[in-house]
């Protein structure tokens, strides 16, 4: 029900989904009225009566609409009825609600959200927090290492993905006293075996690739998301435009058409749609509000993934290994590496 557009994007974004993953099933939840047309023979409508507002105050979506249908969805998340939900609503009232209902992970303060951004080696960067934390510790930073970790292992095969802390220069010197402490609390535990610490990168980083997994705070996490959408979408728009000038920019655009559709795809922002809610008690998946339907659709994608490889168990993994240090170990002497499933 949620996102700039609700039922007219996402449901045909569902469909679409089903049809391409003839071994899912999905829980529509919402108002009757939305979901009555709607029927797939691996689809189920769950009514909700209330729906929380792109604009909705905190204290009314998580106190006075207890029947929405984000709630709702949630709850058969922590009922068992689902393995995942996935919402394109409120950002903070999903945040609030999850939390609220699914609690968070022993050894976790915040949960954060983890999306992926276009780089250049064709894949993506996941950067976390996107926005759920605006004021971070070193301690809340190197939690969302250890949880971004377990994303990238069990979404890419990769066991031991590159960490990189995001700061104002690569030296070690630089950065705040927040982010020298964390550098070290990450340095600390990629000795002990819980990631693998490449070192500060910058911002250009995430876009060249340089590791698998960046860690900022929220408000830099968030800032970087937008600006990185609002470049792909100038670029594209300016191609656009560049080709069709006269008769021969046209022609030039037939033959530079592959190149340019490649560029597009690749910076295309719907394809990373989907962002995690990390270091809760179950799965649930943010979708851009303004997604279309290929933006839902690679959000429930990224949601189907998630359960199909068993996130939350990986994430309780990385996270009980790294107990000592989450816990306020310090800088203690690291334990005996251990190899990682």
């Amino acid at each position: 029900m949620g996102g700039d557009h609700g039922p007219r994007v996402t449901l045909p974004a569902c469909r679409k989904f089903l049809d391409g993953h003839p071994d899912a099933q999905l829980l529509l939840v919402g108002l009757a009225d939305s979901l009555s047309a709607f029927t797939h023979p691996r689809a189920k409508a769950i009514f909700a009566s209330e729906v929380v507002g792109m604009d909705d105050p905190l204290e009314v979506a998580l106190r006075r609409k207890k029947d929405s249908s984000m709630r709702v969805a949630i709850q058969q998340v922590k009922a068992g009825g689902a393995q995942a939900a996935v919402s394109a609503g409120n950002t903070a009232a999903l945040m609030a609600i999850s939390k609220y209902l699914l609690k968070t992970l022993d050894g976790i303060d915040r949960p954060a959200i983890a999306g992926q951004m276009p780089n250049a080696k064709g894949q993506g960067t996941t950067v976390l927090d996107m926005g759920a934390n605006v004021d971070c510790s070193a301690e809340h930073l190197l939690q969302f290492a250890v949880m971004g970790s377990a994303l990238v292992s069990a979404l890419t095969g990769n066991e031991n993905p590159t960490v990189g802390l995001l700061n104002n220069g690569e030296e070690a010197i630089k950065g705040n006293e927040v982010i020298k402490k964390a550098a070290e609390l990450l340095r600390t535990a990629s000795k002990a075996g819980d990631l693998n610490f490449y070192g500060n990168v910058e911002g250009n980083d995430i876009f060249k690739g340089t590791v698998d997994i960046v860690v900022c705070d929220g408000f830099v996490g968030n800032v970087a998301l937008k600006a990185s959408e609002g470049l792909a979408t100038m670029i594209v728009d300016f191609l656009k435009k560049e080709f069709s000038r006269n008769i021969f920019t046209k022609l030039a655009a037939i033959f530079a058409y592959p190149v340019i559709l490649a560029l597009k795809n690749r910076m295309d922002h719907r394809r990373y749609n989907g962002g995690a809610l990390l270091g809760l008690r179950g799965l649930v998946f943010k979708s851009h509000g303004s997604a279309d339907e290929l933006g839902f659709e690679y959000a429930l994608k990224r949601a189907y993934d998630a359960a199909s490889h068993n996130l939350l168990d990986r994430v309780q993994v990385r996270i009980a290994h790294a107990a000592p240090l989450l816990a306020g170990g310090g800088l203690s002497v690291p334990p005996e590496p251990v190899a990682l499933a």
